[in-house]
């Protein structure tokens, strides 16, 4: 019998870890094309180190420690990954002029099918929708880099401190240490986000359903109803934000190109684990990417929409670059 190349057996052996690896680099670096390059980047380095692989761990956990270690030598030379909310700047009114910041490097969704937040087993999805949530990633960007690789290592993946003091060349008791102040400091960024209540199944698609009728038909009333008293929406690279569904409502009233009904389409699809939408603006007889919407959605309407203009996720997205009407 011929035996198998090792670098084939590499292959063979690793491509399973693929996505989940992705949802890891993402993690780290809030964009989900550094996250692609990265991945590739930590197959390169495994295939050629493969023949070197002792089988001490598990070929997953090294997989995970090359990630991480291409991760941080990644950012050693890059800044964090902000939403609007996350520049420190207070809330816009709606008439207040629109400022685009392009050469600012924005947070990034993730699609939910590129990191299995797609899978049908119930308790695989709430492990991963949880820890690729908006809020948690844009929280992350707050922290420095090897306290974002100990909190992920240590919360999401549940490596025990010895190991991860292995991944970063450190002490068990550094790593303690390092885990509590990441832990302090993701708490002051996401201090409500544990209180939002989804609604049930049914009701998060009449809420949808309704957000994408009030849209379509750009019906501002309805508009308003969709949101909560506090509701937050932001549109990266635009650097304001907007608070409050009144608020909301009259931004997208005054600054949204759409004149009425029939204007906008919006065609569903899904982000970190919550509900987003690829929304296409009419252009003559067909429909053109417009930004992409992601909700997060409570028992009392939608809480918070992030809209991303980047048009280069769309494809990402398994999203059509055109609508016939």
């Amino acid at each position: 019998m011929t035996e198998r190349p090792a670098g084939e057996d590499f292959l063979r052996q690793a491509d399973p870890f693929r996505r989940e690896l992705l949802a890891h680099c993402y993690r780290m670096l809030g964009s989900v094309h550094d996250a692609e390059d990265l991945v590739q980047e930590t197959y390169l380095r495994a295939w050629k180190s493969y023949e070197k692989f002792e089988g001490r761990s598990s070929l997953r956990t090294w997989l995970y420690r090359i990630a991480t270690r291409v991760c941080l030598t990644a950012l050693e030379n890059r800044g964090k990954r902000p939403l609007p909310t996350g520049l420190g700047g207070p809330g816009s009114e709606a008439g207040d002029e629109l400022v685009e910041q392009a050469e600012v490097p924005w947070l990034e969704p993730v699609p939910d099918a590129m990191v299995g937040a797609e899978q049908a087993d119930p308790a695989a999805i709430v492990t991963s929708r949880e820890s690729i949530r908006l809020a948690l990633i844009a929280a992350l960007q707050h922290l420095p880099p090897r306290q974002r690789a100990v909190l992920i290592l240590r919360d999401v993946l549940q490596w025990r401190a010895a190991e991860v003091a292995k991944v970063l060349n450190t002490t068990t008791t550094a790593v303690n240490s390092i885990l509590q102040r990441a832990r302090a400091q993701l708490a002051e960024a996401t201090p409500h986000e544990e209180e939002i209540v989804e609604p049930s199944v049914a009701g998060q698609r009449e809420l949808l359903d309704r957000f994408v009728d009030a849209f379509e038909r750009k019906d501002i009333p309805a508009i308003v109803e969709l949101f909560t008293k506090d509701a937050v929406w932001e549109m990266p690279p635009f650097i304001g934000w907007y608070q409050g569904a009144e608020n909301i409502a009259r931004l997208i009233d005054t600054q949204c190109p759409a004149e009425g009904p029939g204007d906008m389409r919006l065609v569903p699809t899904s982000a970190n684990g919550q509900p987003a939408f690829g929304l296409y603006m009419r252009d003559g007889d067909v429909y053109r990417p417009f930004n992409l919407p992601v909700l997060t959605l409570s028992e009392s309407g939608v809480e918070h929409v992030a809209c991303f203009f980047d048009l280069t996720l769309f494809p990402k997205f398994g999203l059509p670059e055109v609508l016939v009407r």
